[in-house]
Formats: C-alpha cells, structure tokens, sequence
C-alpha cells in the first residue's frame, strides 16, 4: 500500500506541474488540496489518513493538540526553513519529522517594488476608470527620487529593498533593534537613530522585519501617528507587527496617504473583512513568495526531502 501525501493550500492548482512527482509515484499518492481547510476538526478529519503532509509557509498551524489527533503522521514538510506555527516538541514526542526547502528572498522584494510603485502612481485606481470609462487622470503620482524610503529592518529582504530605491535616486534610511551603523554602512544607507526618528522623516515606510515577542505590535496608533499625512506604509512582512485596528484607523481618517499590504491576521481573509474595503489601501492575497521559480523549489525540494526519508537519508530538518 502506498503512503497517503496531503498538500495544503494548493491555491492554483499548481503544486504537482511545478517538481516532478513520479518519483515517488510508485511509493506515495499524492493529494493536492486547493482550499483552505480553516480551523483544526476540519484539518483532523482532512488528514486522517495522511501519512505526509507538505503545507505552505505558515498558513496552517500545527499545533501539539492537532499533531495527536493525527496518528499516522510521519512526514511534515514545510515550504522555507523557518515555521513559527510548528509545535517541534510536540511532533518529535508523536515520531513526526519535520524537515523544509529553501525559499528566496527575490519575490517578496519584488512585490515589495510593484506595490510601492502600485501606490505611488495610483495604478490600480487609474487602471480601473480607464477601463470603466472614468475620469481620465485623476491621481497625481508622488515622486520617489529624491524621497526618502525608510526601512524597517535591513536582513536579506530589506537590504535588497534598499538597493533598488538607491537606483530610483531616493534617501534610503533603516533602523531595526540590532541593527549597527556597519550593516546599515554595508548597504551604503543611513542608520535612523531611532524607530521614532525614521518613520517621522520618511515619504515611505516598508517593514522587512521577522516576527517576534520584541516585533508584535512594533507600528501600533502612536507610531502610525508621527508618519507624515503625505506617506506610504508598504508591509510585506507579518501583518502582527503593525496594529491592524489602528492600521484601519489611520486610512478612514486619511492620516496617512496610503497603505499596501501583502499580509493579514487570517489568511484567507473573510469576505466581509474591513481590510477589503477599506480607503487608501492596495491589498494583496499574500503573494510576496508566490512565483513560478519558488515554487518550483518549495515542491521540487518537498519531493527531495519525501524520497530522503523514505530512502532513511538525511533530511532538511526543522526548526
């Protein structure tokens, strides 16, 4: 009998086009599952049978409680090598492995670009009267040379930003709790003497910061307070580190010019949540990692890692 592969989150459809699969076929069938499956009793009854598992970043939980509830788990692959909603102790102490796949940093920087362009320039107000017979020209764009772009974190995915909005001609300044006048030297940007410091003197604001206990709720109402009414927050991130609630405040209100995220407290986002409509803001299905490349590694090395283990070969394991 072949081992039973569940893969969560298959939103389009695409896990098995993008690695080949046959070379597991004669030992596993794979299960490529398109919707969310939202809550543990539902996921418990999906996976049942499951004797591996592939999920994709950090869009389902597993938890200690839902582990136990899954007795013929063996396998738990996760796309990237970091997973903060993994219970490791737990898995190790029911016998699941859990292993990962590299994951670049290229896409979210990119999306990063096209949504701070996209809010810059008005792109999708302006596309969508041209094409419904609007006003034509009804935004004026904000200039990104000679603007300044505060970063908030200057890792991998920060320093790559940084980049790009030197080549625009921008004044690219970056502040995070570690980070040295060194790094920030490196980069060739100025260090922010403080958090405070950078988000009052910035046109725009990207935040490329891991989630923690120092992280969550890092831009709450008093911080979203000292931006500029003529500035743009681009977050790409985890949606914890800015308040959502005063997030939503800040563009009914019209402090801020505007808003783009790629990133929310629950994924999918419910139909009827504010962040749908709300004004000021261009917001994506959280898209930062979801190209053809990635994916080709996040399911190729998902495959890898399946026939290392079952081969008894050494795998990418997590944490």
């Amino acid at each position: 009998m072949r081992l039973r592969c569940v893969v969560l989150d298959d939103y389009q459809g695409v896990a098995t086009e993008c690695a080949d699969w046959s070379v597991i076929e004669d030992r596993v069938e794979v299960i490529a599952l398109r919707e969310h499956l939202d809550g543990e009793d539902a996921l418990a009854a999906a996976l049942a049978d499951a004797d591996i598992v592939v999920t994709l970043r950090e869009r389902v939980p597993f938890p200690g409680s839902l582990i136990a509830r899954l007795p013929r788990l063996k396998l738990l692959v996760a796309s990237g090598m970091r997973n903060s909603v993994i219970d490791y102790d737990a898995a190790r102490a029911h016998g699941v492995t859990v292993c990962g796949t590299a994951s670049s940093s290229t896409p979210p920087v990119e999306l990063t670009w096209a949504l701070l362009l996209g809010l810059a320039r008005g792109i999708v107000q302006e596309s969508h009267a041209l094409r419904t017979g609007g006003p034509w020209q009804s935004t004026v764009g904000a200039d990104l040379h000679g603007r300044r772009l505060g970063l908030l974190g200057l890792g991998r995915i920060g320093s790559r930003v940084a980049r790009v909005g030197l080549a625009f001609g921008m004044r690219v300044s970056a502040w995070s709790q570690n980070l040295t006048a060194e790094r920030a030297d490196e980069v060739g940007v100025e260090l922010a003497p403080s958090k405070e410091e950078l988000l009052a003197g910035s046109d725009f604001v990207s935040v490329h910061l891991a989630l923690s206990d120092r992280t969550r709720g890092l831009l709450g109402a008093a911080e979203l307070a000292l931006l500029k009414p003529t500035a743009y927050l681009v977050n790409t991130s985890r949606a914890a580190i800015v308040d959502q609630d005063a997030l939503l405040a800040a563009l009914y209100e019209g402090r801020i010019a505007g808003a783009a995220v790629d990133v929310f407290d629950g994924e999918p986002l419910p139909s009827g949540h504010p962040m749908r409509t709300a004004p000021r803001l261009l917001a994506t299905p959280h898209l930062g990692y979801v190209s053809r490349a990635n994916y080709e590694t996040y399911y190729g090395q998902a495959v890898e890692d399946i026939r290392a283990y079952l081969a008894g070969s050494p795998v990418r394991v997590l944490p």
